[in-house]
């Protein structure tokens, strides 16, 4: 299939052959879920780290003797139930949240919400997005023809590997990422309103 391509100024420059399978997908919103919650898990770390009774400090000698002290029994004080003891349940950072997600799946996954988001109008190709001397205010000016000037914007830029222009010009700018079409995932397109995608990384994806 064919995609209008534009240039920084949003006037229309030619086209784009793209493939069906990328940009004509079924919408497959569970299989999008199950990605995006495995991207979750596999980016959390378990900071939270409590110390159970063989972690603490002290309780090498028993409290007190075992009998005749009218007082219960204990032979630690690392034991729970005391205080500066070790905690029981608490959250630990030897537990692994990662969740596996076949290649198959995550490239359906990602061809359903680019395919979604070219039906809802959020998706657009340039031909290049290069930025005169890697200016902040020329990628902002861009992005207020093709989003509208004073809006919050939001907006993932995918660039091919030789442009290194575009990350120096928009990397600044608040709800922008710039990444390149080999980083191009699930996640990055999901939380961003509208795709922007340089015309060679568009043909290339398949």
């Amino acid at each position: 299939m064919k995609l209008d391509v534009f240039n920084i100024k949003k006037e229309k420059v030619g086209a784009a052959d793209v493939s069906d399978a990328v940009f004509h997908a079924e919408w497959r919103p569970n299989l999008v879920k199950d990605v995006l919650v495995a991207h979750e898990a596999n980016t959390h770390y378990p900071y939270a780290h409590a110390k159970d009774r063989s972690e603490v400090r002290g309780g090498g000698k028993k409290p007190w003797r075992q009998k005749h002290t009218g007082r219960a029994r204990h032979g630690s004080r690392r034991s729970p139930i005391w205080i500066g003891g070790g905690i029981t349940f608490g959250p630990r950072n030897d537990k692994d949240y990662s969740k596996k997600v076949n290649k198959k799946a995550n490239k359906a996954a990602l061809f359903s919400v680019l395919s979604k988001k070219l039906e809802g109008g959020e998706i657009f190709i340039v031909d290049a997005l290069s930025f005169e001397k890697g200016k902040t205010k020329n990628a902002a000016a861009f992005l207020d023809v093709f989003f509208g000037k004073g809006k919050k914007k939001s907006a993932l830029l995918v660039r091919g590997k030789e442009n290194t222009d575009a990350v120096r010009s928009a990397r600044n700018i608040p709800g922008i990422e710039v990444i390149t079409g080999d980083s191009l995932n699930v996640y990055e397109c999901a939380t961003h309103k509208y795709v922007v995608l340089e015309k060679e990384v568009a043909e290339k994806i398949s």
